[in-house]
């Protein structure tokens, strides 16, 4: 669960290329879902995805002639960014959520970043997209117990007087007090393998609960949160 394709000034994917590679050992086809992409053409979503991991062959389940077959039959799946709210609502429209969770829970290995890290947590609902469209539900694939916020920042440009994210992560603690939220900045990532839970990269991540935030090194096993 990257919490983006890029990091800094680095090429698409790039710092996050060890990790993935790491994660799909003795893997040579990867099924990508491109449904994040709404600017973004699907194929040419593929193919930038592709570009970026020459190691794998890269089939976007939009080409597949059976979408859940396909889940069933992959290797591995792997989950882009873009508008989370356009990822979620074409996964309910094409029956695809339940399928994909079922093959992951049962071991078939995921990346997913950006919007596809978001759609891993409890529901969808402090994603920092605009919601273009309206998703049956807000509920997502519930690998990990929580809410996830990525791309997290503590910058506030300067002149600007809309709410930070931590004011804004404050408002769902406010709603959901026992509900928390793991906030992961660019370049970490979540790494679940079984029931072990591990903030990787080079970052320190933030959990907010019940009112509170906490700071989580880098490195520091979360596996008490699944």
């Amino acid at each position: 669960m990257l919490s983006s394709s890029r990091e800094g000034q680095h090429g698409y994917l790039e710092t996050a290329r060890p990790a993935i590679l790491e994660h799909l050992a003795g893997i040579n086809e990867l099924l990508f879902v491109p449904f994040a992409g709404v600017t973004l053409g699907w194929d040419d979503y593929v193919e930038k995805v592709q570009l970026a991991l020459p190691e794998l062959k890269v089939t976007g389940i939009h080409q597949t002639a059976d979408a859940v077959r396909a889940v069933n039959s992959a290797q591995a799946i792997a989950v882009g960014g873009g508008n989370t709210f356009n990822l979620l609502n074409e996964l309910y429209k094409q029956d695809l959520l339940a399928c994909i969770r079922d093959k992951v829970k049962n071991g078939l290995p995921y990346i997913g970043w950006s919007a596809g890290s978001n759609i891993c947590g409890n529901s969808i609902r402090t994603t920092n997209d605009m919601p273009i469209i309206e998703p049956p539900s807000f509920d997502a694939l519930q690998f990990v117990p929580f809410q996830i916020n990525p791309h997290y920042t503590d910058y506030q440009p300067p002149g600007h007087n809309g709410e930070t994210r931590a004011q804004r992560l404050a408002e769902f603690m406010v709603l959901n007090p026992a509900m928390p939220i793991v906030a992961i900045r660019e370049g970490s990532a979540l790494q679940r393998v079984d029931n072990q839970l591990t903030l990787t990269g080079p970052h320190p991540g933030i959990l907010f609960l019940g009112g509170e935030q906490q700071d989580i090194p880098a490195g520091q096993d979360l596996s008490h949160l699944l």
